[in-house]
């Protein structure tokens, strides 16, 4: 099945996933000049910050004051993490993000203990009580995630039927609270996707719900997200998560070479060369990434800002022959 979309949209989650995961303490004006960079290249959402206890992911012990310093720019939506209630009021005290509710359920025992200290039960039940929070803030819940989507650290491969029963679950949940779930993002929090495996599940979901949105969360850890994105473009979905340089990965996957999601420039490269539109400012994206790369200090893993992109070498090629 090959069915590209025209274009995609692209979720810049690169500040929220990198500054959880790196060793050294990062500078709080570093982060909000990360930020402030994303918000120049033409993406349309940045997930910034994570609201958790500093004492399990100490890079954002800072969440508030990076919140208070990035300039919003006309045209982006600023999004953020939490992963409980308390999350939840202090993303809502800031007053500076796009907040919407959501549906969250996680496909792997271990490891919704290990991230949510919950069972699945618990965390089925608990998402109750989250609807009626966002209700009572008269947020919209139009959108549900899955976590561990395509396997798992712990508990392994994904049967394609176990993966459609969370997605009944998600339906099941929205039914009782009479909501209207649009997208669906599956998430592949601790990279065992691969091509073949997002053909599958991918196509099986979109089988039993043909009307659903999907969105992917590509984790890069064996160097699949690329290719699985290019799956995904070939399945019709139409909208990602990525990470500016591959900044990023999951601490609580019990991986220690747990890597970001897919490198933003390398899928806006590779979306622009087939044709596919992003609206992002390539050029202006690279220069983010290497911002990125100098602020951790250390290399990191994306392509494109090292290989440059084909439309400046293009340029340079057609100025040599002019000259």
């Amino acid at each position: 099945m090959s069915d590209l979309p025209k274009s995609v949209r692209i979720n810049e989650e690169g500040p929220r996933e990198g500054f959880q995961i790196e060793k050294g303490p990062i500078p709080t004006a570093r982060k909000i000049a990360l930020i402030d960079s994303l918000s120049e290249t033409g993406l349309k959402q940045i997930q910034c910050v994570s609201y958790v206890n500093p004492k399990n992911v100490p890079g954002w012990a800072d969440a508030e004051a990076v919140t208070a310093g990035f300039k919003k720019r006309d045209g982006v939506s600023y999004t953020c993490l939490w992963l409980n209630d308390k999350g939840f009021e202090r993303a809502m005290t800031s007053g500076r993000y796009d907040m919407a509710g959501r549906i969250s359920l996680t496909a792997s025992e271990t490891f919704v203990k290990r991230n949510q200290n919950r069972t699945l039960k618990e965390n089925y039940d608990a998402q109750s009580a989250s609807i009626a929070l966002y209700k009572s803030h008269g947020l919209p819940v139009e959108k549900a995630s899955i976590m561990a989507s395509f396997g798992c650290n712990f508990e392994g491969d994904m049967p394609t039927e176990r993966l459609l029963g969370f997605v009944a679950q998600v339906f099941e949940i929205a039914a009782a609270h009479d909501l209207k779930i649009k997208t669906l993002s599956l998430a592949d929090t601790m990279a065992w996707a691969t091509p073949a495996t997002i053909k599958r599940l991918v196509g099986a979901v979109r089988g039993r719900w043909p009307d659903l949105e999907l969105s992917l969360h590509l984790h890069d850890t064996r160097g699949m997200g690329i290719a699985n994105a290019y799956a995904g473009l070939e399945m019709g979905v139409a909208t990602y998560d990525a990470a500016v340089a591959g900044l990023g990965g999951c601490p609580f996957a019990a991986h220690k070479s747990a890597a970001g999601n897919v490198c933003t420039e390398d899928l806006v490269f590779m979306c622009e060369e087939m044709g596919i539109s992003t609206g992002v400012d390539l050029e202006r994206l690279v220069q983010t990434a290497l911002l990125a790369e100098e602020i951790v200090g250390h290399p990191l893993p994306g392509s494109v800002k090292g290989g440059g992109t084909l439309n400046r070498l293009r340029e340079q090629i057609r100025a040599a022959k002019a000259a």
